[in-house]
């Protein structure tokens, strides 16, 4: 059982479906409402637990009554949660979520107790960092615990996996640190410059990270796929041929598979087909953490 530690965001999801995504000014009657867990973070802890992975999760939450029914639900998932901290007289971070027809989302996020994670909070889980073999990183803590996080897992020879969302700018020190990044088209674009519309384009913007330090580019191509680059090779994976119901998570959902799958020794491009199926699952289900598919999920459709 590979060991994982995730060092990153948990937010409640507030989600509204409707029939299509409201323009500026315009209100959009007839939507169904629903409250998830959430936090991108959290999302690939509970992802990483379903496929099988023994996880720790390190992160903070407000004294609300979303802090704590995070918390429980981290730990109904298997999650340590022993290094998620409450910080009193603060909110839990939130993320409304606008849902179309299509599965396609718009989402506004008020980061809340997220952005008061410490170095003392990183730091403290130091030895659980360095007991992980995988170590999965986002952007919606301070980038330098971040950083901090890459260092402590990089030290203790962990893979570590980063997912630039919600994009920033990445530091050349994190680069160097990281084996794996991960991000979306437009993610891809914001870092590299490069406009990502298609496979070849993918590619080039791949070769740009890659050239910056990280072991191992998979840029995530929604409809399109996914196209990953290593010194072990370059391809391009297909999508599940799934109906997408939400597309939520999706991303988290791709990150957590990926980096579970290397974390077990699978070569680049099995992990990514791995991750793909698991992310293509993941959208046919509303809500970011209810709809993470299991592993036994995954390995039956992907048979299919």
């Amino acid at each position: 059982m590979v060991k994982v530690c995730v060092v990153g965001s948990l937010n409640m999801d507030l989600v509204v479906k409707a029939a299509h995504l409201p323009r500026v000014g315009e209100t959009v009657a007839g939507g169904t409402f629903g409250m998830f867990p959430g936090g991108k973070g959290a999302n690939q802890a509970v992802a990483a637990a379903r496929l099988g992975a023994q996880v720790a999760m390190v992160g903070v939450v407000g004294d609300d009554v979303f802090g704590r029914q995070l918390l429980d639900g981290l730990r109904r998932e298997g999650i340590d949660a022993s290094h998620v901290r409450t910080e009193p007289g603060t909110a839990t971070g939130i993320a409304s979520i606008s849902v179309d027809g299509a599965g396609h989302n718009s989402i506004v996020v008020a980061s809340g107790a997220n952005l008061r994670v410490t170095e003392a909070d990183v730091e403290g889980a130091g030895d659980v960092i360095a007991r992980s073999q995988v170590v999965l990183l986002q952007l919606e803590i301070p980038i330098d615990r971040v950083t901090t996080a890459a260092r402590l897992g990089h030290a203790g020879r962990a893979l570590v996996c980063l997912d630039p969302a919600p994009v920033a700018p990445v530091t050349a020190e994190i680069y160097a640190l990281t084996d794996v990044i991960d991000p979306n088209e437009v993610e891809a674009q914001a870092l590299t410059g490069v406009e990502v519309r298609s496979t070849a384009e993918a590619e080039r913007a791949a070769e740009a990270l890659y050239a910056r330090g990280a072991r191992m580019v998979v840029i995530k191509l929604g409809e399109k796929g996914s196209f990953y680059l290593a010194a072990e090779g370059r391809g391009h994976v297909p999508a599940a041929p799934v109906k997408a119901v939400d597309t939520t998570a999706a991303g988290d959902a791709f990150a957590a598979a990926l980096g579970v799958a290397l974390g077990e020794g699978q070569a680049l491009g099995e992990a990514v087909t791995f991750a793909t199926w698991t992310a293509g699952l993941k959208v046919t289900g509303m809500g970011a953490q209810p709809s993470m598919p299991r592993r036994a999920e995954v390995e039956a459709a992907m048979r299919r």
